[in-house]
């Protein structure tokens, strides 16, 4: 299946950063990460720094399935507000916003290790009350989150209208949010794990699989791939390794404008997302350009979700240049793309019952990025004989999903 309509930015922009073998024999590591975007970059790169070795397969090129696709927006901001989620799932609810915190933070170390340029800036979110029924809301949001200690201010109406060149009731100021680019760092990852002594195989994609004693042997078309663990990383389509489907199926839309020499009306270039749903995201790059998305609905097929695309990106084009009417942009590509969310907005991560031998890192949601650094912390954890604090806040088994069902 496409998961992207044609042209998403980030391959356009960076072409092919480098070229990987695909899997023509039987090879064999500790563990093999189906999956080589960011999610499994991630990972691989957690796992190679602490001694194991790793085989990578993708059934595409490197980086060109859903990571070209994203918009990579990095806050420790949950799609679910923290309020309702400690309703949910109690005081770990506060940690999983702390994790975000120290997921943009790791982010940011490791883009200064690498070797070249992933985009990495540092940059404020402002969530945007879309109604005055939200405003109260975001209030008692504001004091929660403050209590726990999370870097956020709340802005009323006066506030936000002295910033932007648009209205708005209310908005929540963080900073420790970031943007990157999340092509050029799954392949600079990856370039750092080649160089520890593993291996990335492309366009090898799996099909079938088995599960021993002792270890999982993944095979492809023309080779196979045996570990004592398998870490299945592959977006949505890690569910074809589960017995039952674990999330719903969403198409967005998004476009990038040619580049602009200023942002008039937009406080510190911030991540902007509001709390209508879905809702509209914007953000810039580093070479000066407007980057915006949304109208989300629910997914049926390839062909439905690409027909749509001129007429949501239109509608995402209205609503910004009535929001920032000094900033004369002009769009340079759109794109479609398929994503997967939770009941509860987070994500799936670990073992599976009905799966022995498999651990999974199905980061779901808005918040995919952070989510895969949390991933991969809780699967080295698992691998090395220790058991993360947040694992059983993001098993399958979870309290959360009892409450969120009702």
């Amino acid at each position: 299946m496409k998961l992207h309509s044609e042209r998403p930015f980030w391959f356009l922009n960076n072409g092919l950063i480098q070229s990987y073998p695909t899997l023509e024999n039987a090879v064999t590591a500790d563990v093999v990460v189906v999956g080589a975007g960011i999610t499994g970059g991630l990972i691989a790169d957690q796992l190679t720094q602490h001694g194991l070795s790793v085989v990578m397969l993708d059934s595409r090129d490197v980086g060109c399935g859903s990571t070209c696709a994203s918009t990579a927006l990095l806050q420790y901001e949950i799609d679910t507000l923290l309020q309702d989620l400690q309703r949910w799932c109690g005081p770990v609810a506060n940690d999983l916003y702390r994790s975000g915190v120290d997921a943009c933070r790791y982010l940011k170390s490791i883009s200064d290790e690498l070797d070249f340029d992933v985009g990495f800036r540092e940059r404020p979110s402002c969530y945007l009350a879309s109604s005055e029924a939200d405003v109260a809301k975001l209030r008692v949001e504001c004091d929660i989150r403050q209590a726990e200690g999370l870097p956020v201010e709340f802005w009323d109406a006066d506030v936000v209208e002295s910033r932007f060149d648009f209205p708005a009731p209310a908005a929540l100021w963080s900073r420790s949010t970031a943007q990157l680019d999340p092509y050029r760092m799954t392949h600079a990852l990856l370039r750092r794990v080649i160089d520890r002594g593993s291996q990335v195989f492309d366009r090898s994609g799996v099909c079938d699989f088995r599960i021993g004693e002792n270890d999982v042997t993944f095979v492809t078309e023309r080779g196979s791939a045996t570990g004592r663990y398998g870490i299945i990383a592959c977006g949505y389509e890690s569910q074809t390794f589960l017995p039952t489907k674990v999330a719903k199926l969403q198409s967005t839309f998004a476009f990038i404008s040619e580049p602009l020499s200023h942002f008039p009306g937009w406080p510190e270039e911030c991540l902007i997302w509001e709390s209508a749903r879905p809702y509209l995201y914007l953000r810039t790059t580093p070479d000066h350009r407007l980057l915006a998305g949304g109208e989300d609905l629910a997914f049926q097929n390839e062909a439905l979700r690409d027909s749509l695309l001129s007429t949501r990106v239109a509608s995402i084009e209205k609503r910004v240049r009535q929001m920032f009417p000094r900033i004369p942009f002009l769009i340079d590509h759109s794109w479609a793309g398929t994503f997967a969310e939770t009941d509860d907005g987070l994500p799936f991560i670990g073992t599976h019952d009905e799966r022995p031998g498999l651990l999974f890192a199905l980061c779901y949601g808005g918040n995919g990025i952070t989510f895969s650094v949390l991933a991969a912390q809780i699967l080295r954890d698992h691998l090395l004989g220790k058991v993360h604090p947040l694992a059983s806040a993001v098993a399958f088994d979870r309290p959360s999903l009892k409450y969120v069902d009702k």
